[in-house]
């Protein structure tokens, strides 16, 4: 690929990939794929609440993972010429998935768990970074050689890979159509043939595309899309269809602040994108939609406490690292929950709550090797006092 280079200069440009032992298995045997409930289960253990948005991302997961086996399998009895082997009429079609709620109810953090047990390649990508192509901004050929960087430039491990693009919403058409959309229409647009399956160029090893980086191609026809957004003030374009806001004698001003946007936005249907701004092409190409509940206080104590990497587990692995036991009462739990509410970020807002809670004893410690325990109490996350240090000698006083 280097052409008439000088070999030095090759080798400044070669790119390293990991070299294949035989020994090394596939990172997903599409043959032994968890079953959905076991996919969900793994979740569970570190995503809590959101049972059906868990539930149609393992179902979907588990389709299109069995798609490629099929695929497989097909092109097996090809070439071997086995024609009972597969029914060669049937070709599955991909379910591209769009995910939607609000900020802080864990779209990204589910998409991640989900590679974690999967150990597939994963890309994260923002849709706000991505602009037509030959402007200033990422094409969205970008997304595949990020993709194709986190399979350590393996093709065939990218190709089985998922894409995560964030706030696809931002994407949508602009109302004023004077000046030129480059990171609108036009960037839906472009992802349709990513979405669809198609083979894209991308440099191996680099970011952009460039005279002295070696191209690969990737073919995304196996490549899982998903795609996630807030979607701010679908819930009214939704709300408007379902004429829930009639006002007049027999009106109810009240009515819409009965259900919570979440449950607003599961009544969602396709027109409902389309009058937002998105482009009808591309929501044919996402046809499973999946929405995410607003988190209350019991999602958000249970978020603090439950899963395998807990926000009071990290903090106490932190204060055990300098030999301090952390313990946390429960309304101070119930506390640091409600502020997070007022905040209305969801659970984004759990760690900078708690990080201005232990600030000063966080910087204490370190410097005060009596201190045995810590105690975080209502008192502390409300701001009336600091939380509770034990130190060694009070210890000993009262044994």
């Amino acid at each position: 690929p280097f052409g008439g280079m000088p070999e030095e200069m090759q080798e400044r440009h070669r790119v390293k990939t990991k070299k294949k032992t035989h020994e090394e298995v596939p990172a997903l045997d599409v043959q032994k794929l968890p079953a959905p409930h076991v996919i969900k289960g793994r979740l569970d253990e570190y995503v809590m609440g959101q049972d059906q948005a868990k539930k149609v991302i393992s179902v979907g997961v588990y389709n299109h993972y069995k798609r490629i086996a099929a695929m497989e399998e097909q092109e097996k009895a090809k070439e071997t010429g086995d024609t009972n082997q597969m029914d060669w009429d049937v070709e599955i079609e991909k379910s591209n998935m769009l995910m939607l709620g609000p900020t802080g109810s864990g779209k990204t953090f589910l998409v991640q768990t989900l590679a974690r047990i999967l150990q597939v390649p994963l890309a994260i990508t923002d849709a706000t970074a991505l602009t037509e192509a030959g402007y200033i901004g990422d094409d969205v050929e970008s997304v595949i050689s990020k993709l194709l960087a986190n399979a350590d430039n393996d093709v065939e491990r990218a190709e089985r890979g998922i894409v995560y693009i964030d706030e696809i919403d931002k994407l949508a058409k602009k109302e004023n159509a004077n000046q030129r959309d480059v990171s609108g229409e036009s960037v839906q647009q472009a992802l349709l043939k990513l979405l669809e399956g198609a083979d894209i160029e991308v440099p191996v090893g680099a970011t952009s595309k460039n005279a002295m980086v070696p191209m690969t191609t990737v073919n995304t026809r196996h490549i899982l899309f998903i795609c996630g957004g807030a979607f701010e003030g679908l819930e009214k374009i939704i709300e408007s269809r379902m004429d829930t806001k009639t006002i007049g004698f027999n009106g109810s001003l009240g009515m819409k602040h009965e259900k919570n946007v979440g449950e607003i936005l599961k009544e969602v249907m396709p027109q409902d994108f389309i009058k937002f701004g998105l482009i009808p092409e591309f929501i044919g190409r996402v046809p499973v939609v999946v929405s995410l509940d607003a988190l209350d206080e019991d999602a958000l104590v249970r978020i603090l406490q439950e899963p395998k990497n807990a926000l009071v587990k990290q903090y106490q692995k932190l204060f055990q690292m300098d030999h301090v036991k952390l313990d946390f009462e429960q309304d101070a739990i119930e506390a640091i929950a409600d502020k997070a509410l007022e905040r209305k970020t969801g659970a984004r807002g759990l760690r900078s709550i708690m990080e201005s809670v232990m600030m000063d004893t966080m910087y204490e410690i370190p410097s005060d090797d009596t201190i045995e325990e810590c105690v975080v109490t209502k008192a502390a996350v409300d701001g009336e006092s600091e939380p509770l240090t034990i130190h060694e000698d009070s210890l000993k006083k009262a044994k």
